[in-house]
């Protein structure tokens, strides 16, 4: 494997956006790893508040050292979020494009693993509904888990490719297209991308972004935002791309403020001096990155879908759901055999959205009521709807551990029946205490194993 980066990246760097050589090639040569991550502010935890803040997000810190996620229970709660620190400046494009107090459809185009949903979830109101899609199946269901660790009411996860997402026509205020790219900027991170870049892959991930624009873009409403981002350097990724969707549609493009010690690079594209924001790591805490914000200008108004008939829930399914749950007020939703819980108000919303594409997960999955009785879902488990009435039991370190690898522990203290097991007051899963064993509930694909494992984010 080669270090070398590649010499048409940095001519076209060095000419055209005039980059300190030098620098950059040194700090690409240096083995050090920036860890950071992103809190959760519906989970909150003290442990890493004295850590150095992300300049352009509130709730991101950097780490003096990676530790071993995988073996803190916090990390499995979905107290946090292992994040690049550049991606989070999507704080920034949301903050001074949209109006945030506004109840807002978001669509997350291109969104596993799930960094970038996540953090939309924080930022938006419990009013605002957050569609978070991914066409590729394996990469969906680990976007699936990432937003149940997150604990959002007001997330659908779909599987559809971005033309069957763009045939929702004007629907959407905000839409994010985190787009597939030839991965330049993680040079640094992960070197074995340089033996795979070429001018020729750089072209054919310039068409690909172009056609999944092209296929959602008709979803996005007149007036509404689009933010694009890459990790890539490459012009035909970045600022060719703010110049074709200028001249294919009548997007507009939008600032975002800088502050001048945050050393993020502002560009304006060659043809429609469109504005870009490149992240370089010679200049900032964090790897390479491209984003840019667009108002659409033409296409209907926002589409407004007409009553839809709901399907009828069991209202005694209902009362032995809400045994289980707060007071917080929830819609129903029937979905695979069971329940989904839906912020109140947006039933309508999620069945025009199941009438146009596939739902992976919607709301939080409840759980099926089976004999009468609920058998409560890892998604309930999650979230924040258990209300205090639900047996929980709260475990020391190497107890989370061994439950989070589906172990046995000791149960002759618990109470029987269904226990939310806990860690530092935040839920892990559940597990079924019987007079003289328990079932351990945590799902299987996400236990941990007994050597540490790197987790997927």
């Amino acid at each position: 494997m080669s270090n070398i980066l590649p010499s048409p990246l940095l001519r076209t760097l060095r000419e055209k956006y005039h980059i300190d050589e030098r620098s950059f090639i040194e700090e690409h040569a240096d083995s050090r790893q920036l860890t950071s991550v992103r809190l959760n502010p519906f989970k909150p935890i003290a442990v890493f508040d004295s850590e150095e803040p992300v300049a352009w997000c509130t709730a991101g810190r950097y780490l003096p050292s990676r530790p071993s996620f995988s073996t803190d229970p916090l990390f499995h709660a979905g107290c946090y979020y292992v994040q690049e620190a550049s991606s989070m400046f999507l704080e920034q494009a949301v903050r001074h494009t949209v109006d945030l107090a506004d109840s807002l459809r978001v669509l997350d185009l291109c969104a596993a693993p799930g960094g970038k949903s996540t953090h939309l979830a924080s930022l938006l109101n419990a009013e605002s509904l957050l569609v978070s899609n991914e066409i590729i199946k394996s990469r969906a269901t680990v976007l699936a888990d990432n937003m149940t660790r997150w604990g959002v009411l007001n997330n659908v996860v779909t599987n559809n490719d971005p033309k069957e997402v763009g045939r929702i026509a004007s629907y959407f205020d905000l839409m994010v297209v985190d787009a597939p790219c030839s991965g330049s900027g993680m040079f640094r991170k992960d070197p074995h991308a340089i033996a795979e870049w070429s001018e020729a892959n750089v072209g054919l991930c310039s068409q690909r972004q172009q056609r999944i624009l092209a296929d959602a873009l008709p979803a996005l409403k007149n007036g509404g935002v689009l933010i694009y981002s890459t990790c890539s350097y490459s012009d035909e990724e970045n600022e060719q791309i703010a110049d074709w969707l200028c001249s294919t549609y009548k997007l507009e493009s939008l600032p975002v403020p800088l502050q001048s010690d945050w050393g993020i690079v502002e560009t304006r594209s060659a043809l429609h001096g469109c504005y870009g924001y490149r992240f370089y790591p010679h200049r900032i805490k964090g790897e390479g990155f491209f984003i840019s914000c667009f108002r659409k200008r033409e296409g209907g108004q926002a589409n407004q879908p007409g009553r839809i008939k709901p399907v009828k829930a069991d209202s005694l399914h209902i009362n032995s759901i809400k045994q289980w749950l707060t007071a917080q007020p929830v819609d129903f939703l029937p979905l695979a055999e069971g329940y989904s819980l839906l912020p109140e108000g947006m039933l309508n919303e999620v069945r025009y959205l199941q009438q146009h594409l596939y739902l992976k997960q919607a709301g939080i999955f409840a759980g099926k009521v089976m004999g009468g009785k609920l058998v409560p879902s890892h998604e309930l488990a999650q979230s924040l709807l258990v209300g205090t009435q639900v047996s929980r039991v709260e475990l020391e370190l190497e107890q989370a551990l061994a439950y989070l690898r589906k172990e046995d522990i000791d149960v002759s203290q618990m109470p029987q029946g269904w226990v939310l097991m806990c860690y530092k007051s935040y839920a892990l899963g559940w597990s079924k205490i019987l007079p003289s064993r328990s079932n351990n509930h945590y799902p299987k694909n996400l236990r941990i194993l007994k050597k540490a494992d790197k987790p997927e984010l």
